[in-house]
């Protein structure tokens, strides 16, 4: 939807809202995609969002509020009573049920499992009992699967009987009796092949599964080494369990991505854009704020530890926040190539050494072309000792803060901690420290030549 359009549609939905003329509203609407009707939803006031999310019957609004932010999905949810929310998880795949369930109040999803229909009930409490961000969390039980003795004919006929069930349908997996993955079969193979053959004559034995336990940062990866569009679940005994499409991969590789994105920022907690609570975002953000506080405090006592240098040589103070900017980058350049590494699964603990080895090596070319790029400006401009003093402080800082910006993730990987926080105020915070002890070292150790 064009930006003009949306802008009209919003501002005609805010004027019959507040006139309550639904009719028109419900004319303006039909026809849009869910996530045209969520982002209208979520640029108009809330008295109005909830009013027209009302207007909407339960079949359009399960497939609006799965668009809709977390935030704006929470405060809508919240003001509902729970037969609408009923109506609306009864009308959902079953890992979207799941989501919206998961975010209820125990009571109200108490009462919500307890109006919907008993299948849909039952699927629902079976997919709470995985972790949220594994691959049985993200998992629909809506899938095709058939016996290996079953026919071609047969399996066709089935999917015709589940394609109300299953709304995407693209491969077909085969078990065996015990209900064990034995092979899967692609859509287009099922309809070449003879309609009297029989699935196990015709399977693809060789199937991608992962599971249920599996993470889903590793389930994406998954995909996207082996471009994938569904991957089936087992759970320990090698039974399938369910099925992960790529809609579902494509939200979590943006979860991912933005949750990395806050942690690399120093945002403990996840945000979202439309929270408009000020305490909740202060809450996340300053505990990392906190840490460089406190690090800029020992920056600040080893400023202090060089007072009788600074005075002899007053000039080396105007330089320092050109070392910490510069440690600063190189800090973080080398950090988000090894952040992208490990969450891409590209980096594995056998290239610690190697990846160390390259970084060191960048690192030293790029602090000899700043460092003689500085040397050169000061020797012409000032003093040539100076200078080189100043391009051996560049030369030093950067190395040092490539190193820690590549080893750092390394180190909290091997630990167990998500290496994506090492990227923000951590890295800036140790770099700050060392890279200004390095400098104000060199500057001091050399205050008779200078």
């Amino acid at each position: 939807m064009e930006d003009l359009d949306l802008k009209n549609i919003i501002e005609d939905i805010e004027y019959l809202a507040s006139e309550k003329n639904s009719r028109m509203i419900l004319n303006i609407l039909v026809g849009n995609y869910p996530a045209d009707v969520a982002q209208i939803l979520g640029n108009l006031s809330e008295e109005n969002e909830k009013y027209v999310f009302g207007l909407l019957d339960a079949d359009t609004a399960s497939d609006v509020i799965v668009e809709l932010d977390d935030v704006s999905r929470e405060k809508l949810v919240s003001e509902l009573q729970h037969e609408r929310i009923s109506e609306i998880v009864d009308e959902m795949e079953s890992d979207d049920a799941t989501d919206l369930v998961a975010e209820l109040p125990d009571e109200i999803a108490e009462k919500v499992l307890d109006a919907i229909d008993e299948e849909g009930s039952e699927e629902v409490k079976e997919l709470l009992q995985h972790e949220e961000d594994t691959a049985g969390g993200i998992m629909a039980l809506e899938y095709v699967s058939m016996p290996e003795e079953t026919t071609v004919d047969e399996a066709i006929e089935e999917i015709r009987a589940k394609a109300e069930d299953v709304p995407e349908v693209y491969n077909v997996y085969v078990v065996d009796k015990e209900g064990m993955l034995v092979g899967f079969l692609p859509l287009k193979n099922l309809i070449v092949a003879q309609a009297s053959q029989k699935l196990k004559d015709v399977l693809i034995a060789d199937v991608i599964s992962v599971p249920t336990e599996m993470d889903q940062e590793e389930v994406a990866n998954i995909f996207r080494r082996y471009n994938l569009v569904s991957i089936p679940v087992v759970d320990e005994l090698g039974r399938l369990v369910g099925r992960i499409t790529v809609d579902d991969i494509v939200e979590v590789i943006e979860e991912e991505a933005s949750e990395d994105m806050q942690k690399m920022a120093g945002i403990a907690d996840e945000e979202e854009i439309r929270e408009t609570s000020v305490f909740k975002i202060s809450f996340g953000r300053l505990p990392w704020l906190l840490v460089g506080f406190v690090g800029q405090l020992i920056a600040a006592l080893v400023l202090f530890q060089f007072e009788a240098s600074l005075k002899d040589i007053f000039l080396a103070i105007f330089f320092i926040p050109m070392m910490m900017a510069m440690g600063g980058n190189s800090g973080i350049q080398a950090a988000t190539i090894v952040v992208r590494g490990i969450a891409l699964g590209e980096l594995s603990p056998d290239d610690t050494f190697k990846r160390l080895s390259r970084e060191i090596r960048v690192s030293l070319v790029n602090g000899m072309v700043c460092g003689l790029l500085l040397f050169g400006i000061i020797a012409i401009f000032y003093n040539p000792s100076f200078g080189l003093v100043l391009a051996l402080s560049m030369l030093a800082v950067i190395i040092n803060a490539s190193i820690l910006g590549a080893s750092i993730p390394l180190i909290l990987r091997r630990v167990g901690v998500d290496p994506a926080i090492a990227a923000g105020p951590l890295i800036t915070t140790f770099n700050d420290i060392i890279g200004l002890a390095i400098y104000l070292g060199l500057v001091t150790a050399s205050l008779q030549y200078i």
